[in-house]
């Protein structure tokens, strides 16, 4: 994916809600309607796989991965962002 393929999407204030696939086998974003689904190799250990869902979202929109604020699903695999 090219960075900030869903730059139309980059609207402060919006919020994404996103299903997760830890410790996946590749790495990738994908989105179906409103439903945004990203596989990250990462483990879900120590927030690793948190901060690697926050850097794939934000390279999808083109956006820096600071301005992405994580609201509620630290521990699931559905995780609400924020852009601000």
């Amino acid at each position: 994916m090219q960075k900030g393929e869903w730059a139309e999407l980059a609207v402060e204030g919006a919020e994404f809600s996103c299903r997760v696939t830890p410790r996946a086998r590749k790495a990738g974003i994908s989105r179906e309607g409103a439903a945004i689904k990203v596989a990250v190799t990462a483990p879900p250990e120590d927030g690793r796989a948190n901060a690697a869902v926050a850097e794939a979202l934000a390279h999808a929109l083109g956006v820096a991965k600071t301005r992405l604020v994580l609201l509620r699903g630290a521990t699931s695999r559905e995780k609400v962002f924020r852009l601000e």
